[in-house]
């Protein structure tokens, strides 16, 4: 299945800033996340848990650096986002997702980010 990259990146945003349930629909049953603070295995339910606030994130941004598709069912993107959190702070990071093709669509399989130094947006 060829990926479709417009579809990918609006599932990707809706990470951003969806809700609880919006994780528990389109990430996968495990997830592998790696941000600073922590690297682990989160089942769909725990990481649904991380999307509490609503309208966490505005104003975001996301040049899109690559996309892969090493399998007929797994895509690979990396960006970079801008976003500006709840309280007014910038906020810059590298981002990777990784995503699975289900019979139900894409799931988020994989996501890390990296916080870049300069948080500005520009």
């Amino acid at each position: 299945m060829m990926a479709n990259k417009s579809e990918l990146l609006d599932i990707e945003k809706g990470f951003w800033t969806g809700d609880a349930d919006y994780f528990k629909a389109n990430a996968d049953t495990e997830c592998l996340v790696a941000f600073l603070q922590m690297a682990r295995v989160m089942s769909n339910a725990d990481l649904a848990k991380t999307a509490t606030e609503p309208k966490r994130w505005r104003e975001l941004d996301i040049d899109l650096k690559g996309i892969i598709e090493p399998g007929s069912d797994i895509v690979m993107l990396t960006y970079e986002a801008r976003a500006t959190r709840q309280n007014g702070e910038a906020y810059a990071a590298l981002v990777s997702t990784g995503y699975v093709h289900r019979v139900n669509g894409w799931k988020m399989m994989f996501h890390a980010q990296t916080p870049l130094v300069t948080a500005t947006k520009g």
